[in-house]
């Protein structure tokens, strides 16, 4: 008897050996995370006549990936919380009245002091207590190689993933950077001013400056909805479109209309852009502007009269045709200041909870609309950061002026 119990023994190494072997093949092979699920099973159910078993592994959550031997399957079952609490292998205690009572042991699986499985095992065909004992430790051995080459498997894939959305990233905020002019106007009689900080790498705001001949220039901001990749490739395209139309008509009513198709046809509906474009003409001194649902912008002229410029339509890729269009228009403007911005700015949250607001803007132009641009842009920022106090910003901070003087 004790040499047919030697041969048992013998027989069982040499199958726990085979499988061992057999594993580290499959994972150097790299096969896919279920193929190393049924080589788990196939060799724990055929080879070792392990009766019944289940796996529980941890990914976002518990579930389980190997059910077999049990009066109903366990992928569907959820994992009681108290088996979280082992730490060694335990009996499981009878007189359960759930799926685990037809098991008999549970083999916890960790991997530097974290459990990232638990074996279920069930109706051992060895009586022997210390073959018992050997075969759960060969259980915790195979699981803890599968399982750690699995979570090998999932951290490469996720470093992968990262990589590939750091390079996304990275040609989104390149074409995020070709949206804004190189240069702006810094003279004499015309000067134009713009700030930018991206609550992301990338972000959904414009503005741009476009000379249209020798006495009219265009000048616009916009935002659209969501931030990212996607907010930054529409806007880029919203881009190409402004500049190919601006060549095309100086109507901007024309230019808004078909601004407008060309968001809806791109954005299915699914995102919008409010825009403001305005067009100042130095020998008539008019500006001519449209408001899309943006911010309003601040005209102060050279009395120090503010004025919201809100005539308009409503945002940009949600119905065509628009349902209303208007221009506003402004004569006699030959000493002005002109203030735009995204709603980052004014929705910048203190710490409890009060928005920056449209007022404080007005009030600083009120006292301080005569400075230079530069400073306006620099004062409005540190304004900005000693109100949010710890807070971060909500949203992109971007703001344009453009100062024409006689």
């Amino acid at each position: 008897m004790e040499t047919l119990s030697l041969q048992n023994k013998y027989n069982l190494k040499e199958l726990e050996l085979n499988a061992l072997l057999e594993i580290t093949q499959a994972i150097n092979n790299n096969l896919p995370e279920r193929s190393l699920y049924k080589i788990y099973d196939f060799t724990l159910r055929a080879n070792l006549n392990i009766r019944r078993l289940a796996l529980y592994v941890l990914d976002e959550e518990w579930g389980c990936k190997v059910s077999y031997g049990t009066s109903k399957e366990c992928f569907d079952t959820p994992l009681p919380e108290e088996f979280l609490e082992l730490n060694a292998v335990s009996a499981i205690v009878r007189g359960r009245d759930d799926i685990f009572s037809e098991f008999e042991y549970i083999v916890p699986v960790s991997h530097k002091s974290s459990i990232l499985a638990l074996v279920f095992v069930g109706d051992i065909e060895e009586d022997d207590e210390e073959m018992n004992r050997s075969s759960m430790r060969f259980i915790q051995a195979l699981s803890n190689i599968i399982i750690v080459a699995i979570e090998n498997k999932k951290l490469a894939r996720h470093q992968l993933e990262q990589e590939a959305l750091r390079k996304e990233l990275e040609i989104a905020s390149d074409v995020q950077q070709f949206l804004f002019p190189e240069k702006l106007p810094y003279g004499i009689r015309l000067k134009v001013e713009a700030s930018y900080l991206p609550h992301d790498r990338v972000g959904g705001d414009y503005y741009d400056y476009i000379p249209i001949n020798k006495n009219q220039f265009l000048i616009c901001i916009a935002d659209v909805s969501g931030k990212g990749i996607p907010a930054a490739l529409m806007m880029s395209n919203f881009q190409a479109s402004l500049h190919t139309l601006i060549r095309q008509t100086g109507n901007l009513r024309e230019i808004v209309n078909e601004l407008n198709y060309h968001v809806l046809e791109n954005a299915k509906g699914e995102k919008f852009i409010t825009f403001f474009a305005a067009i100042y003409d130095h020998t008539l001194k008019t500006l001519i502007y449209v408001n899309s649902g943006h911010n309003p912008p601040m005209l102060v002229d050279k009395k120090g009269n503010i004025q919201l410029l809100e005539d308009g339509s409503t945002v940009l890729g949600a119905i065509h045709p628009l349902p209303f269009l208007n221009e506003g228009f402004i004569t006699d403007l030959d000493e002005f200041l002109l203030f735009c911005y995204t709603d980052g700015v004014t929705e910048t949250e203190s710490e409890a909870g009060e928005e920056f607001g449209m007022q404080r803007l007005m009030e600083y132009f009120q006292k301080h609309g005569d400075r230079d641009l530069k400073r306006i842009h620099q004062d409005i920022i540190i304004d900005l950061d000693n109100f949010k106090g710890k807070n971060g910003y909500r949203d992109d901070i971007t703001m344009l002026s453009c100062r024409i003087e006689p």
